[in-house]
């Protein structure tokens, strides 16, 4: 088993029923969720005339690769209602990543772990850093150095 953190969001609909259901889907077969932390509004980033999302992350053990765990959150969407035809960091019925898979580094077509921009996003770090204060980024260091980094200057 292989502990991987997940960022679930979510900003239309009832967004907090639709992260519970991912995570009821995420707790089933050969992946359990293990740790959820508290769910958080937050800003829209990128596109930022929408709804304020809902966000949280999962810690969960899963006895997928990492390929295969990014497929079954991908399923996990799509059961969901998840549609890919808007705009990029558009408004969605849910949005599950792949934070981090152990500590794995992985730099392939359609698969970059840990997350490329998990180390500028806040709605992503907070989760993280509560479910583990003591938490490392692969390649970029621990969970508390980064969010300080977030910090300054003020």
């Amino acid at each position: 088993m292989t502990s991987a953190y997940i960022g679930l969001g979510s900003n239309l609909g009832d967004r907090e029923a639709t992260i519970r259901r991912a995570l009821e889907l995420l707790d089933e077969g050969r992946t359990s969720v293990r740790g959820v932390s508290r769910f958080r509004e937050t800003d829209p980033v990128g596109l930022l005339d929408q709804p304020r999302f809902l966000n949280a992350a999962a810690l969960v053990h899963t006895e997928l690769a990492p390929r295969e765990l990014l497929r079954f959150l991908l399923e996990v969407e799509r059961e969901l209602g998840r549609v890919r035809d808007g705009p990029r960091f558009g408004p969605r019925t849910i949005d599950l990543d792949l934070l981090l898979y152990g500590d794995t580094t992985i730099e392939e077509p359609s698969l970059t772990v840990p997350h490329p921009r998990l180390h500028e996003r806040r709605f992503a770090l907070e989760p993280l850093h509560e479910l583990d204060p003591g938490l490392v980024v692969p390649g970029r260091g621990p969970v508390a150095d980064l969010l300080s980094e977030l910090d300054w200057p003020r």
